[in-house]
């Protein structure tokens, strides 16, 4: 008889792979959502980051496409084990975003249309880390995926890319969001599986 310790969570992956454990790997673009998808005519559509003193910075789309582009190809990880890889994007990396805003905050809490939040360090999503996303694989982004723009921070699980972002605010304490709230991890490293509190 073979006993596995609680503890065991299967083999290290080999040096070099692109799969996280507990993964598996499809070529569809699942589509998962909290809610019903909105639908944002671009030229409603801005964005905001207010610092903890309630300094506010705002974009609209037209301010958003002024700014200088990024194509990330970035590999995708969803809490619900699928993985994707080597997808494209097109967007605005939040170093732009963020270069004249003066804050001393560690921690952000994004805001959607719709109501749904996620909460993230800074520093998660400053250092080439993440951008506003506006198109994928050489198309606008589509309402389902996000569009017109999510948030993409591809090195945590995908429930972080808010997607419909419209807000990030700058906090000094860290305040959970939608799924941290409802019993999500409050990081999400898809490589060390932290899926739910406790993990």
């Amino acid at each position: 008889m073979t006993f596995i310790s609680r503890g065991f969570h299967g083999r290290r992956p080999p040096a070099g792979t692109k799969l996280p454990p507990g993964q598996y790997e499809t070529t569809g673009f699942p589509v998962l959502s909290a809610g019903p998808t909105p639908r944002i005519p671009k030229d409603d559509w801005k964005l905001s980051v207010t610092t903890e003193a309630g300094n506010q910075h705002v974009w609209d789309w037209a301010g958003l496409m002024a700014l200088p582009a990024e194509s990330p190809t970035v590999d995708l990880h969803c809490v619900t084990k699928w993985s994707k890889f080597d997808t494209e994007w097109q967007g605005v990396s939040l170093d732009v975003l963020l270069a004249d805003v003066e804050t001393d905050a560690e921690n952000v809490l994004v805001t959607s249309y719709g109501g749904y939040t996620t909460n993230i360090p800074l520093a998660d999503l400053v250092d080439g880390k993440a951008w506003i996303a506006y198109g994928y694989g050489g198309s606008d982004l589509a309402p389902e995926h996000g569009g017109p723009a999510r948030l993409l921070v591809p090195h945590l699980y995908l429930w972080k890319s808010a997607k419909w972002v419209r807000g990030i605010e700058l906090r000094q304490s860290d305040t959970p969001g939608f799924w941290e709230s409802a019993g999500y991890h409050n990081y999400g490293d898809p490589w060390r599986e932290q899926r739910y509190q406790g993990d």
